[in-house]
């Protein structure tokens, strides 16, 4: 006798589990790691394309919570010499990806945009696609920010600015420090003006410099209306900061987290920072 049952059974378990699988990855987040297709990422792009530009930074940045941090010192992007590599990213890679992808409409212009703002000069490829002149990207995130590239610098127009002595031919450079930032942060209403996509660097103290590195992190905001409301207007609506960055440790790792800023800032080994915004 012949067991249609169990040949049932054989059929239907991969099948069940096809569906399970499928409906899981569309019930959660489309993170961006690797298996993104372009076609999806285009899509994304054309429903963003009318938001402010810092929305659209802070949305994409957002896309890439959970994914696992890139453990390799040079950056994997570079080290296999190419623009995307979605599947592990350091801070670095997170801010010029999400920067890349927000300010493109199609996944061929977000790499156009990365041969431009990735490099110190412009990003050359060879007939296969790789990156030939990585030699000549951004190493250190205060090149980033002086370049122009990367928005324009605001850190003034948050609060008092302190001077700390600079490097690598900067004779000093201007922080908002750590306790000014705690302070702006626990005003009543808070009073630190930062909006969604606002990148900022992190600054490490002069004796913790290892090799004339001024930003030891980089990070993009993201603001959200708060439940709670005004103590003096119950209907002005509340921000909650937010930070999105690539927390982790060259050769350990780690992952991309969306955390309250105040809780980075309360806790972070940096003496402060400086802020850049796309007007």
């Amino acid at each position: 006798m012949k067991n249609y049952g169990l040949k049932f059974k054989i059929i239907l378990f991969p099948v069940f589990t096809f569906l399970i699988f499928n409906f899981a990855f569309l019930s959660f987040p489309a993170y961006v790691h690797s298996f993104m297709p372009d076609s999806e990422i285009a899509v994304l792009q054309k429903k963003m394309a009318d938001m402010p530009v810092g929305e659209r930074i802070a949305l994409w940045a957002e896309k890439f919570v959970g994914a696992p941090y890139d453990p390799d010192p040079l950056g994997d992007y570079v080290t296999k010499k190419v623009i995307v590599a979605d599947e592990n990213v350091d801070c670095m890679y997170l801010s010029f990806r999400a920067v890349e992808l927000a300010l493109s409409l199609t996944p061929d212009k977000a790499i156009d945009i990365a041969l431009d703002k990735r490099f110190i000069t412009k990003g050359r490829l060879d007939s296969k696609g790789n990156v030939i002149n990585y030699e000549d990207r951004f190493q250190y995130g205060e090149d980033m920010l002086d370049s122009g590239r990367w928005g324009k610098e605001i850190t003034e127009q948050l609060g008092k600015v302190t001077e700390i002595k600079g490097s690598r031919g900067k004779e000093k450079v201007k922080i908002i420090s750590k306790q000014e930032l705690l302070e702006l942060l626990n005003k009543k209403g808070g009073s630190l003006p930062l909006k969604s996509g606002d990148l900022i660097f992190f600054i490490k103290a002069v004796e913790r410099r290892k090799a004339g590195e001024i930003v030891g992190h980089i990070g993009i905001v993201k603001t959200e209306v708060s439940s709670q409301r005004s103590a003096v207007s119950k209907n002005e609506e509340q921000k909650e900061i937010y930070l999105i960055h690539a927390g982790g440790f060259k050769k350990k790792g780690g992952e991309v987290k969306k955390v309250r800023l105040y809780d980075y800032i309360n806790s972070m080994p940096f003496i402060g920072v400086r802020v850049s915004r796309f007007i």
